[in-house]
């Protein structure tokens, strides 16, 4: 399958960061003109923010995972800007090809297809028919790696959801730590108000640095992790059902027509405009997937 780029991922967090960046520059004068000065972007700059919120936050997420886990952490991002990664359509179409070949040329000839594919579960379930095993205890094996795959996933995907709980969290801590050094500067006879406005800048900048990591950062990647795992369950449930159906010697096309009960009604639609070669409701020619 080609790859094709997470576009609404890209656009949702650029699009995020980009208007918060524009609130922070911008303001409206009493006369109703906006005025923008990037230098402003400097007051939300605070070096004890920074240490408090997302040093912590990224520290309490080492201490509370394993670190197998946190090296893989460019893999995930590789994997959540992967929008087609698991297509479902696509492995319909590979199950309803073998089922042709099983019924022309029985299960052993699809010793040399399983060996093609670069899906590892794909090519395990169609050895395990190959194989002559038992229907019931390929599904069970078959089940077992998918609930064990979706248990990794769930592992992932807390880590990062753990981040966005605890990033709100320490911005509070921020904000305590910031207000207690103000307390502590109240003295202005002595001098104290020199680093009252900077104290006060901090308790204040550290909750505005959870709340950004948690919402525009960590969160979207768990959600979207979480997704993807959705999705890669989808096609091995077809998967699964569709290699019974070969072994069971059943029709390709009413297999076909079994693993698209996976799909929503407008895929379906889809799908059989593509195959039929019909038009779309603005005119344009269907392509096959």
């Amino acid at each position: 399958m080609k790859q094709k780029m997470n576009i609404n991922y890209i656009i949702g967090v650029v699009g995020a960061i980009l208007f918060c960046v524009v609130g922070m520059v911008s303001k409206v004068t009493p006369d109703f003109k906006v005025q923008i000065n990037f230098k402003w972007l400097l007051n939300f700059f605070d070096p004890a923010s920074i240490f408090i919120t997302i040093g912590c936050t990224l520290f309490i997420v080492v201490a509370s995972f394993q670190g197998s886990m946190i090296k893989q952490m460019g893999k995930h991002f590789k994997i959540i800007l992967n929008s087609n990664q698991f297509d479902p359509l696509f492995y319909i179409d590979q199950l309803e090809e073998l089922a042709q070949v099983a019924r022309k040329e029985g299960l052993l000839a699809l010793e040399e297809r399983a060996k093609q594919q670069t899906d590892p579960f794909f090519r395990q379930a169609v050895m395990l028919v190959v194989d002559a095993n038992d229907s019931d205890k390929v599904q069970n094996i078959l089940e077992t790696d998918i609930d064990n795959m979706s248990s990794r996933h769930d592992a992932v995907a807390r880590m990062y959801e753990k981040a966005a709980g605890i990033a709100p969290a320490f911005g509070m801590v921020g904000t305590l730590v910031g207000l207690v050094n103000m307390l502590k500067s109240m003295d202005l006879s002595s001098g104290g108000q020199s680093s009252l406005g900077s104290d006060m800048g901090t308790a204040l900048i550290t909750t505005l640095y959870g709340c950004l990591l948690a919402h525009m950062i960590f969160g979207p990647i768990a959600t979207q992790l979480r997704n993807r795992d959705e999705e890669e369950v989808l096609c091995k449930l077809i998967i699964v059902e569709g290699v019974k159906s070969i072994q069971a010697g059943e029709n390709p096309k009413f297999i076909r027509e079994r693993l698209m009960t996976y799909m929503s009604q407008k895929e379906r639609e889809i799908s059989s405009g593509a195959d039929n070669g019909v038009k779309d409701n603005k005119g344009k020619k269907i392509k096959n997937r």
